[in-house]
């Protein structure tokens, strides 16, 4: 291992205790080669990636900084009505999906679109403010008593589909649009797969809500797959009657019909699902990589039992109903099936399938599923199939900065049983990163990465500021070398990051700025949807 390598490795002072940690050493058989080759295969094109953007510094400035040339504009806001019904933008934006407007015939329109947005979470405090209500009496186990404040909770979450157009060089939400829409608390969605009428979600077959929506993903044809990362809401939120066996899942909404039912997929297990990211395997089936956000928990894959078909779109609507969870043992480099028929072990412990996928999280641990530093968002590489995990923290640990991981599947094919694995990157002072959080990449293969983590003047991340976005080059010079491309106003994350086809806008969303992007007439910021532009993202 050359001596840069080495020290991008150990980037922090917490690097040692974070591969022991997790079970992930620099020094096995994989490990990284001056060359940057995983199982003989060069990590992109072989190609020097450069930075098309002069990097910006780490600041405390209460806005969107951006290198010289690019500027920003905001397309919607926490509160903005989006359709005739009077349906408003959600709150605590994440996940941002684009579709050109032109997608289902093959286009690849780039001013003119579909957008989906995450609302990950409710914001209690801003609508006691909104209400009037004095914190100091506020109960959350008595949020019945306040049917104003339970409404606003449930019309915050879920996700939002808005129609958005390039005008005149400014990104609009088009607000009367037929397909803006809402999915929230409220919404009936329906359940598919192993776990749906069983005892192990109490009998459901349907729903009520969406909630704890992080990241996600799009699906080959077209669709928005959204994540709900909490498996616990009962007694976080307070909302009364609340099943927790029926949040936790992968949900599915086709942003282009709203009469098409919104789906919960049991066959993609129960955990905190950070993000979806899907692929093919070479017999061409759908692979579906998911990290669970939370301290020592897994890192999962699911193989569909279906082909995909990209000739007939409606062939491949129940292609996530059946197929295979696995979980990642990354001592074995190797993917251990949650089957189970197959697995005695997984027999002593549960009655059926459908109560191994609701409880996906023990039953990985259970079978040996390596305890990981909280797997969030997951990619593929756009040319060689090598997998990125962003593990974004375990401060139990003593893993405060994070890093990124990069698998490869044997032989290049995702159906693989086993892979190999490196640290791409690790947070800390000598990378100049920290909690890497959501990732995606450009056409060239590099990778763009958002932080999460609350830096004050006198916590671990101090020396950081506002959370940033940076672009990570996956070969050349300048691999593995993060170089900052934006950073958030005060007390917000950057979240959502995604790029037209072309290439010349970059969506991303503000989750929970403390007082930018003020809301009308109260003190606090409002999350919201934006779009960049004005130079090079690749």
């Amino acid at each position: 291992m050359d001596r840069r390598l080495f020290l991008t490795y150990v980037g922090s002072s917490t690097a040692a205790i974070v591969a022991a940690s997790t079970g992930i050493g620099a020094l096995t058989g994989n490990a990284m080669t001056g060359n940057h080759l995983m199982d003989g295969q060069p990590s992109g094109k072989g190609k020097p990636l450069t930075t098309p953007f002069k990097p910006i510094s780490r600041t405390w400035e209460n806005d969107i900084v951006l290198p010289n040339g690019y500027n920003y504009n905001i397309i919607a806001s926490y509160g903005d009505v989006i359709n005739s019904k009077g349906e408003i933008f959600g709150d605590a934006a994440d996940l941002t999906v684009y579709f050109p407007i032109d997608s289902l015939q093959g286009g690849n329109h780039s001013e003119d679109g579909l957008i989906w947005v995450n609302h990950e979470f409710p914001e209690p405090g801003n609508y006691m403010e909104m209400l009037g209500i004095d914190p100091s009496t506020f109960k959350k186990q008595n949020l019945a008593n306040y049917p104003e404040m339970l409404k606003l909770e449930k019309e915050a979450v879920g996700g939002s589909v808005i129609h958005v157009k390039k005008e005149k060089g400014r990104w609009n939400l088009i607000q009367d649009d037929t397909y803006n829409r809402r999915v929230d608390g409220t919404t009936p969605i329906e359940l598919t797969g192993p776990a749906r009428g069983s005892q192990a979600v109490n009998g459901a077959t349907s729903v009520v809500g969406s909630l704890g929506n992080c990241s996600g993903g799009r699906t080959l044809w077209n669709t928005v797959l959204s994540c709900e990362e909490n498996t616990e809401y009962g007694d976080d939120y307070g909302w009364p009657n609340f099943n927790d066996n029926h949040y936790g899942w992968v949900v599915e909404v086709d942003p282009f019909d709203p009469n098409r039912p919104v789906r919960k997929h049991t066959a993609l297990g129960r955990f905190a699902h950070e993000n979806t990211a899907m692929g093919q395997t070479k017999d061409g089936r759908v692979v579906v990589y998911m990290g669970d956000d939370k301290g020592d928990a897994c890192f999962y894959k699911f193989v569909s039992a279906k082909k995909f078909n990209p000739k007939n779109r409606e062939a491949n609507f129940d292609i996530l109903e059946s197929g295979t969870l696995y979980v990642a043992n990354l001592s074995k480099q190797s993917w251990v099936a949650l089957d189970y028929a197959t697995n005695p072990t997984l027999q002593s412990k549960y009655a059926n399938q459908a109560e191994v996928l609701t409880n996906a999280r023990e039953a990985g641990i259970l079978v040996g599923g390596t305890k990981l530093d909280r797997p969030e968002d997951v990619e593929i590489h756009p040319h060689d199939e090598t997998v990125f995990l962003a593990l974004t923290n375990n401060t139990g640990h003593g893993n405060f900065h994070g890093q990124i991981i990069r698998f490869a599947p044997t032989n290049g094919d995702h159906a693989s049983d086993t892979f190999t694995f490196e640290v791409f990157v690790a947070g800390g002072e000598k990378t100049g990163i920290t909690c890497p959080d959501n990732l995606h990449f450009d056409s060239k293969g590099n990778l763009w990465v958002v932080e999460d983590y609350g830096a004050t003047e006198t916590n671990v991340y101090a020396a950081y500021k506002n959370c940033g976005v940076f672009m990570i080059p996956t070969d050349g010079k300048n691999y593995g070398e993060p170089h900052q491309f934006a950073s958030g106003p005060k007390g917000s994350e950057l979240t959502g990051p995604w790029l037209t086809p072309d290439e010349r806008t970059f969506f991303i969303d503000v989750q929970h700025p403390s007082t930018w992007n003020q809301y009308p007439g109260y003190s606090f910021g409002r999350s919201c949807l934006v779009a960049i532009q004005g130079g090079s993202f690749k």
